[in-house]
C-alpha cells in the first residue's frame, strides 16, 4: 500500500470513529428505533438513502453531496452542494433523482453577486462530526457554521437551516436561500421557476417544474415543486443564471443550449438579518402538476407555523409500527449485530415508493409504486421479506404491478421515476406475483396475474430493453436464447444469452406454478419449457484459473442459432476479472460469470447436482465457488447459492458459509455492505441469514439455519398469530451453529425446510444445536423439492 493510500485509509478510519461516536448510546435500550443506523452503506458503495422518509415515502429528504451521491449523501467527507427531497436508495448505475436542491448561504457583501450559485461553487464541507441520521430525521452542520435539519411527510419535506452559528464578520449576516433547477446526475432537458416574494414580507414561495431523465431507464419525467420560506423578513429575491443573480425578473425558463450546455439556473430568496431563529423551508413534490405539489404541502405539513418535532414524532410512530411484528432475545448478543438487524429491516421499507395520487400517466383506483429499481434484484429476497414483515403493503405493491400491466399492456422489469426502466434478465415481476400467490397473499386478481405472465411468456413486445422478453421466437422453436440470436420481431441488448436461458425457464416454472394452481391446461407446456436451461449445458466444458485448470467439468455455454457451442471463459465477468453489465462490457451473463449462474436454477436442483456429477463433486464445486474469489456476494444472483447445500443433504454447510459473511461483509460499519444495497436486496439477504429462514421465491420454501439469536419472533399482520424460532444450546460465540434435531410444535420434524404457512399459521420451531454437523435434514425426504422427478410445480408439505 502506497503512502498515499495509508494516509487516505488512516483519515477514513478518523472520520468513521469520529462519526460513530456520535450515534446514539444501544445499551439498555427501549425503543427500537435507538438500534436503527441509516448511515449503515453510506460509504464505499453501499449508495443507501440516509436522510429523513416516512415507510415507503415519495419525499425523501437529504443532504447532497459531491462524492458518493448515488443515494444523495454519503460518508466519504465530500462536500455538500445542496439538500434535495427526491431520492432513491441503494442503486447502481447514475445517481437518481435529487431534483431541485436548495442552499443555504450568507453572502460576503450586500452584492447578491458575492453569492456562490454553481455546483462547484457553492459546495462547502461539512463538519464530520455533525452527521444525526435517525428514522425520519437528518441533521448535519455545515463548515460555515449553518445547521441543517430536515423531516418529511409522504409527498413533502420540511427542512430548517440554523444560521446563528455563522460568522458575522464578513460584512453581510443576511441568509439566502437558493433554489436549482438541477438533479443529482445534471440530466435536465428544460425547467422552469417563479418567484413569489415581496420585498418586507414575512416569507415567500417558489415553485416551478422541470424534466429530466430517468437514471437507468428510457424516456423522460417531469417533477413538480413548490417551496415555502419563512422564519424572516424578505430583503430580496429574484432569479440567477450561473454566476450571476438579479431581482429582476421574478421567473426564468431553462432549456438545453448549444451543444447541449448545461445552464444552471434557479431562484433565490434573502431575508434581512440577522434573522431571531431558523430559516424554515418547505417544500411540496408532485409528478402531477405545481398546484398540486403545493397542496400536498398545504395538506401534510400546514403553516404558518411548521411544526417540526411534531413532523418527526410521526415519522418515528410510522417507522416503530412497521418493525413492530418482529422481536428476537438479545441476551448475550453484541449490540453491533442488534444495529444491523433492525436499521437492515429499516431498509427494506425505503423501496419501492408509494406514488399513489401521484402517477402522470393514467387515473386509477390501484396503488401506484415507483423506484422497482429493479426487480431483478428486488424478487430474491426483498420483497419476500414484505410479504412476512408487512404482507399488507406488498399485496398493495403485486397490485401496483398487475395495474400498471392492465394500463401499459406489460409488468414491469424496472421503473423509476414513473418511467420504464431497462429489463436485466427475465420477466422477474412474475417471480414476484407467483411469489405472493403461493404465499397467499390475499386482495389480488389471480386471473388478472395469470394472463400478465402469460403474455410475458408468449408475446414479444417491440421494445423488451424495458419490457417483456426477447428472442421468444427462437426460445419456442429451440428451447434456449442464442447467441447471436435472428430478432426481427423487437430490438434490445443482443447479449445475455445463456443468463436469460435461465431466467426464463425459472419464469416458466412459476407460470406452470400459478397455472396448475389455477386448473388452467397450461401447465405442462410451462413446466417443459421450464427445462429448457440444461439446452445450454456443455458437459466437457472446462474452467481455467491463471492457466490452472479447476478441476471441474460442466458449464453452461453459449449457442448459436444453428445448434454449435460458442464460447464464454466461465471465469469471465467475476470477480476476478471484469464486471460485466448491460452498458459496460455486455457478455452472454448479466453481471455475474457462468461459475455464477452454474448454480441459478433454483427450480431443478436436483437435476442440477445430478449434471454436475453427484452430491459430493456439487459440494466441492460450491466449495471452491466461494474460497477461490469467483463468489461475488455483493450482488444478488450469489444469494440462493449460500443455501443450496440443502439440497444436497448438508443444511450444516449453508449454516457455515452465512456465518463466513455475517458479520464479515454485512455489518454495522459505515460500508458494512459488499455492494450498493440495491434497494434493500443486501438488507434482506442479511435479515433472512439471521432469522435462520431462507426464501426461494416463486416457491413455498424457507431452508432452516440456525437463527443468529436465542429465539426470533414474527407475528403475521395478516392473522395476529405469532411465530417463533427458538434455539436449544445457543451460544453467542457461534460455535453451535449445527442443527442436530428440531420439532415443529412440539413434534419432531427432520425437513431442513418449510413453508410460509409457519408464519401465517404461528408454528414453533424448535432447533436443538450442536458444534458439530450430524445427519439432520439429510436423507432424500428431507430436502426441498425439485421439479425433476417431483410430481407438480409445487410439492407440498
Amino acid at each position: 500500500m502506497g503512502l498515499h493510500a495509508v494516509s487516505v485509509a488512516l483519515l477514513s478510519f478518523c472520520y468513521t470513529t469520529a462519526l460513530t461516536a456520535r450515534l446514539p448510546r444501544r445499551a439498555n435500550t427501549t425503543d427500537v428505533l435507538d438500534w436503527v443506523n441509516p448511515l449503515i452503506g453510506s460509504n464505499s458503495g453501499g449508495n443507501v438513502f440516509a436522510g429523513a422518509t416516512l415507510p415507503y415515502g415519495m419525499a425523501k429528504a437529504v443532504a447532497d453531496v459531491d462524492g458518493e451521491n448515488t443515494g444523495g449523501f454519503s460518508t466519504d467527507g465530500s462536500n455538500i452542494t445542496g439538500f434535495s427531497a427526491l431520492h432513491d436508495s441503494g442503486t447502481g448505475g447514475n445517481p437518481s433523482l435529487g431534483n431541485f436542491p436548495i442552499f443555504p448561504q450568507i453572502c460576503p457583501s450586500d452584492d447578491i453577486n458575492t453569492c456562490r450559485y454553481p455546483v462547484g461553487a457553492r459546495a462547502t464541507h461539512y463538519k464530520n462530526d455533525s452527521v444525526v441520521a435517525k428514522p425520519g430525521y437528518f441533521g448535519v452542520t455545515l463548515e460555515n457554521g449553518i445547521k441543517a435539519d430536515m423531516t418529511v411527510s409522504e409527498h413533502a419535506a420540511l427542512f430548517r437551516f440554523d444560521f446563528s452559528g455563522t460568522a458575522t464578520g464578513n460584512g453581510s449576516s443576511d441568509p439566502l436561500i437558493m433554489l436549482d433547477l438541477t438533479d443529482l446526475w445534471q440530466s435536465r432537458q428544460n425547467a422552469s421557476v417563479s418567484v413569489e416574494a415581496e420585498d418586507g414580507s414575512e416569507g415567500g414561495r417558489i415553485k416551478g417544474n422541470g424534466t429530466f431523465l430517468p437514471s437507468f431507464g428510457a424516456g423522460s419525467y417531469v417533477a413538480y415543486f413548490c417551496l415555502d420560506l419563512a422564519g424572516g423578513t424578505v430583503k430580496d429575491s429574484g432569479v440567477w443564471v450561473n454566476d450571476r443573480a438579479g431581482t429582476e425578473p421574478k421567473a426564468l425558463y431553462v432549456t438545453r443550449g448549444f451543444n447541449l450546455f448545461y445552464l444552471q439556473a434557479g431562484g433565490f430568496v434573502r431575508f434581512q438579518g440577522p434573522v431571531s431563529g431558523p430559516i424554515s423551508a418547505r417544500m411540496g413534490l408532485s409528478f402531477i402538476s405545481t398546484d398540486q405539489a403545493c397542496q400536498n404541502a398545504e395538506r401534510e405539513i400546514p403553516g404558518p407555523d411548521f411544526d417540526f418535532d411534531g413532523l418527526v414524532s410521526s415519522a418515528q410512530d410510522a417507522w416503530r409500527k412497521k418493525l413492530t411484528p418482529i422481536s428476537i432475545a438479545t441476551e448475550g448478543i453484541d449490540g453491533s449485530l442488534q444495529t444491523n438487524f433492525w436499521s437492515a429491516i429499516y431498509r427494506t421499507m425505503i423501496s419501492p415508493q408509494d406514488y399513489t395520487g401521484e402517477n402522470p400517466d393514467w387515473q386509477s383506483n390501484e396503488p401506484y409504486f415507483d423506484s422497482f429499481y429493479c426487480i431483478w434484484d428486488m424478487w430474491r429476497v426483498q420483497l419476500p421479506f414484505l410479504t412476512i414483515m408487512d404482507p399488507v403493503q406488498q399485496a398493495r405493491i403485486v397490485r401496483s404491478l398487475l395495474d400498471i400491466y392492465k394500463h401499459r399492456g406489460w409488468l414491469p422489469d424496472c421503473s423509476m421515476s414513473t418511467c420504464k426502466g431497462w429489463t436485466q434478465g427475465g420477466s422477474d415481476a412474475d417471480n414476484v406475483l407467483v411469489d405472493a400467490y403461493v404465499k397467499n397473499l390475499t386482495g389480488i386478481d389471480w386471473e388478472l396475474a395469470y394472463e400478465a405472465v402469460v403474455n410475458d411468456a408468449e408475446n414479444e413486445p417491440l421494445e423488451w430493453s424495458i419490457e417483456g422478453r426477447g428472442g421468444l421466437a427462437s426460445w419456442k422453436s429451440l428451447n434456449y436464447i442464442p447467441y447471436l440470436d435472428f430478432d426481427p420481431n423487437g430490438f434490445g441488448t443482443n447479449s445475455r444469452s445463456i443468463s436469460r436461458t435461465l431466467e426464463y425457464a425459472y419464469n416458466d416454472f412459476v407460470l406452470a406454478t400459478l397455472s396448475k394452481s389455477l386448473g388452467k391446461d397450461t401447465y405442462t407446456k410451462y413446466l417443459m419449457r421450464a427445462s429448457s436451461w440444461q439446452n445450454l449445458f456443455k458437459a466437457d466444458q472446462k474452467s481455467f484459473i491463471n492457466g490452472t485448470d479447476t478441476g471441474f467439468t460442466g458449464f453452461f455455454q453459449p449457442k448459436y442459432l444453428n445448434g454449435t457451442w460458442g464460447y464464454q471463459d466461465p471465469i469471465a465477468c467475476s470477480p476476478l476479472t471484469d464486471f460485466c453489465s448491460l452498458t459496460s462490457n455486455p457478455s452472454e451473463t448479466f453481471e455475474s460469470s457462468v461459475w455464477e449462474y452454474i448454480f441459478f436454477v433454483p427450480h431443478d436442483v436436483k437435476k442440477l447436482i445430478e449434471l454436475l456429477g453427484g452430491e459430493e463433486t456439487f459440494l466441492k464445486r460450491l466449495d471452491f465457488f466461494f474460497t477461490s474469489g469467483l463468489a461475488d456476494i455483493g450482488n444478488e444472483p450469489v444469494f440462493l447459492t449460500v443455501y443450496l447445500p440443502h439440497y444436497a443433504g448438508r443444511p450444516g454447510l449453508s449454516a457455515k458459509r452465512a456465518h463466513e459473511y455475517i458479520p464479515s461483509r454485512f455489518n454495522s460499519s459505515l460500508n458494512g455492505l459488499p455492494g450498493n444495497d440495491d434497494s434493500g436486496a443486501m438488507a434482506s439477504f442479511t435479515l433472512f441469514s439471521t432469522i435462520g429462514l431462507f426464501p426461494n421465491p416463486g416457491q413455498n420454501v424457507y431452508l432452516i439455519i440456525p437463527p443468529f439469536f436465542q429465539s426470533v419472533s414474527i407475528t403475521s399482520p395478516l392473522t395476529n398469530k405469532t411465530a417463533m424460532i427458538r434455539n436449544v444450546n445457543f451460544d453467542n460465540a457461534y460455535k453451535n451453529i449445527y442443527i442436530q434435531s428440531a420439532k415443529l410444535n412440539g413434534e419432531a420434524y427432520t425437513r431442513n425446510w418449510i413453508r410460509h404457512e409457519f408464519f401465517t399459521e404461528g408454528w414453533e420451531l424448535e432447533l436443538t444445536l450442536g458444534s458439530e454437523e450430524n445427519a439432520w435434514g439429510s436423507k432424500e425426504e428431507d430436502r426441498p423439492p425439485s421439479m425433476e422427478g417431483s410430481s407438480g410445480a409445487v410439492k407440498m408439505l
